[in-house]
């Protein structure tokens, strides 16, 4: 790159450097042979479960090593351990993997084992509250995850992290403040596709349980996604969720007030593939599900403007050719 300098390094810098990253992988092919022979003959003891620790701070991604550690924990360590024990050691593992994700922040196996030891963690030997402890790590680790979306809030698997620590708290979180944050999210990036998808399940809930007018709020998400669309109409994430919220809604007013939407997009951005397939989409939708209130002459131009446009997206989109000449054939027959 311009204006950054090169730096070179001697034979002697390289050789060092080639050196200690052959004695790295030396040892780490040691540990993994001698933990998988202590797998093997089946030792569960303190010292397997250290070189289990060894072995994934050099690959958290060894998921062999993670089911042994956990079958170390269940069988070997837990049996004669106190509650209070058990509860630190699970302790001290969601803190390992908190510093693993830092590094590592899309590697299932880690998200995994937080999960299990959410869910081996003990009741409380108090008079109190026996779930102290699970609704402590619970509330935990909805700031963990928080943490871990505010560094990269499209990581899907966090997302599907939050889903499963959500619906597994004690004390649930309000489906309000639930939507809340994925408005934050979308608003701070719209295209993030988890957040769109984790809006939809919650609206869902809001809708079904009647906690939330779905009328009105359909309305103001119409709103909130045309604004996305218009800010960036070549994200992928959008039109999906404007295609989720017809489906929720499908009639003809509703379609014809999107397509003239949509149509507007298209002026500008002539070259718009998204346009061109959501109203290919939404006019099929008027063909097929409200033939009867359509006359000829619409049914006719409704057609004719589905053929012109795929002509175009064949253009644009070749790759998709195939596809474009299957919804040819399905618009001529309609």
């Amino acid at each position: 790159m311009h204006g950054v300098q090169r730096v070179r390094y001697s034979r002697e810098v390289l050789e060092a450097r080639k050196q200690r990253e052959q004695a790295k992988l030396k040892e780490y092919l040691a540990l993994t042979e001698e933990v998988l022979a202590k797998k093997k003959s089946g030792e569960l003891n303190r010292e397997a479960f250290d070189l289990t620790t060894r072995v994934l701070r050099l690959n958290p991604e060894f998921y062999t090593v993670w089911n042994y550690r956990r079958n170390i924990l269940l069988h070997g360590i837990f049996p004669s351990s106190s509650p209070s024990e058990i509860n630190d050691l699970l302790s001290d593992d969601l803190s390992m993997t908190i510093a693993f994700l830092k590094q590592h922040p899309k590697v299932y196996w880690i998200w995994n084992h937080r999960r299990w030891c959410l869910e081996n963690v003990p009741d409380c030997p108090t008079d109190g509250d026996p779930h102290a402890w699970r609704q402590a790590n619970w509330n935990k680790e909805l700031f963990v995850v928080e943490k871990m979306l505010d560094a990269d809030a499209r990581n899907f698997l966090a997302w599907n992290y939050r889903r499963y620590v959500l619906a597994s708290m004690t004390l649930p979180r309000s489906e309000e403040s639930e939507l809340a944050y994925t408005t934050r999210k979308i608003e701070a990036n719209f295209s993030n596709f988890s957040a769109w998808h984790q809006r939809s399940k919650v609206l869902t809930s809001l809708w079904e349980s009647g906690n939330l007018d779905p009328v009105k709020s359909r309305e103001q998400e119409f709103d909130l996604v045309k604004n996305a669309m218009y800010t960036d109409p070549a994200d992928q994430s959008v039109w999906i969720y404007h295609a989720w919220l017809i489906g929720r809604g499908d009639d003809a007013g509703l379609l014809r007030r999107e397509i003239d939407a949509i149509q507007e997009l298209l002026d500008e951005q002539p070259d718009s593939k998204w346009c061109m397939e959501s109203l290919v989409r939404y006019k099929r939708l008027l063909l097929q599900n409200h033939t009867s209130i359509l006359e000829e002459k619409e049914r006719s131009e409704l057609r004719e403007e589905c053929l012109r446009l795929l002509s175009q997206l064949k253009e644009y989109d070749p790759q998709r050719r195939r596809r474009y000449d299957e919804l040819e054939e399905s618009v001529r027959n309609t």
